[in-house]
């Protein structure tokens, strides 16, 4: 009987996994994983994992003979070592598009909050006061325009739900070329341009060598004056100091943060003085609907793995084409 792991999650609970395991005849077991040394230790005997924020280095993959599958709840796989696992012959799954509709919608939510001055209005009438002039001037979302980078499933549903709410809608995308339309109707553009004309910049990109801190002191001073950037995908994308200059200059006018560098965010984190940003816990993902069907799919992802099966979505698809070594 195939053994899995689940190395650590937060979730209430893990009734979603357990079917689909019971349903498969696999053996699930759940551990509480933080370092490399507590994964190896709890995952000695383990034909698969499900992980959530364990590290899976090459040091654990290599330590693991048995192992065969990792399957992550969610879309990045930033602290999977996926390079190794191919090596190894391990499949890596992910979930990639379970919150597309949750994550889009939070995404949105940020940008409309922080378009309509409803952060300063309410502590206004909080104490007592009101604080129209102090988010003056509001304009109509369509005057403005909305600029999206990375047109993959979230990027695309955020910037279709910004053209539908009246904003022009932009968008950027190493794999779309500038000066075409996407199939939701959405112009793509270079990313200069994007950062020039767009009076919101939402973020939607996974977070590697190439878009770690691609918000930095030099891209930010591309940003035309006085917007709103939004972030749902990776914290490591800003970086974080150099916005939080951009925000006291002035330079950025407001942000909506669902991701940090550091989470969870640090309480001496210059973000948390600032009044026009609102920041929300790395719950983007979140709904009933996207909850449960993270885990119900992340789980069939590595029990289908494991018993040979192919699984719907597979980061390293090389590993079953060639064969598996074990």
């Amino acid at each position: 009987m195939p053994r899995i792991l689940i190395t650590d999650y937060e979730f209430e609970s893990i009734s979603q996994e357990q079917a689909v395991a019971d349903a498969n005849g696999v053996e699930l077991v759940r551990a509480d994983c933080r370092t490399e040394d507590d994964v190896l230790k709890a995952a000695a005997d383990a034909d698969g994992l499900i992980v959530q924020y364990a590290p899976i280095t090459e040091r654990v993959i290599t330590g693991l003979p048995r192992l065969k599958a990792v399957s992550r709840y969610g879309v990045g796989v930033d602290g999977v070592d996926v390079q190794a696992a191919t090596e190894r012959g391990v499949v890596v799954s992910n979930v990639p598009d379970y919150g597309v509709e949750d994550v889009s919608d939070h995404a949105i939510a940020l940008a409309l909050t922080l378009a309509r001055g409803i952060p300063d209005l309410d502590r206004g009438v909080r104490s007592g006061q009101n604080l129209l002039e102090s988010v003056k001037p509001l304009r109509r979302f369509s005057s403005q325009t909305f600029g999206v980078i990375g047109l993959g499933l979230i990027g695309a549903a955020t910037a279709a739900k910004a053209k539908a709410l009246g904003f022009r809608a932009l968008g950027y995308d190493p794999l779309h070329t500038p000066g075409t339309t996407t199939k939701e109707g959405i112009q793509v553009v270079g990313f200069d341009e994007l950062l020039a004309e767009s009076d919101v910049v939402s973020l939607h990109v996974p977070l590697n060598r190439h878009t770690h801190h691609l918000i930095n002191p030099r891209t930010l001073e591309q940003f035309k004056a006085g917007a709103t950037i939004v972030n749902t995908c990776r914290g490591g994308v800003i970086d974080t100091e150099a916005l939080v200059d951009a925000l006291k200059n002035g330079r950025v006018r407001a942000a909506g943060l669902d991701v940090f560098e550091e989470e969870p965010l640090p309480l001496n984190s210059g973000l948390l003085d600032l009044d026009r940003v609102v920041l929300t816990p790395h719950t983007a993902w979140y709904t009933e609907e996207s909850s449960d069907e993270l885990k119900r799919r992340t789980a069939e992802n590595v029990v289908d793995a494991c018993l040979g099966r192919r699984p719907r979505n597979i980061v390293n698809p090389e590993v079953l084409d060639l064969g598996q070594d074990k």
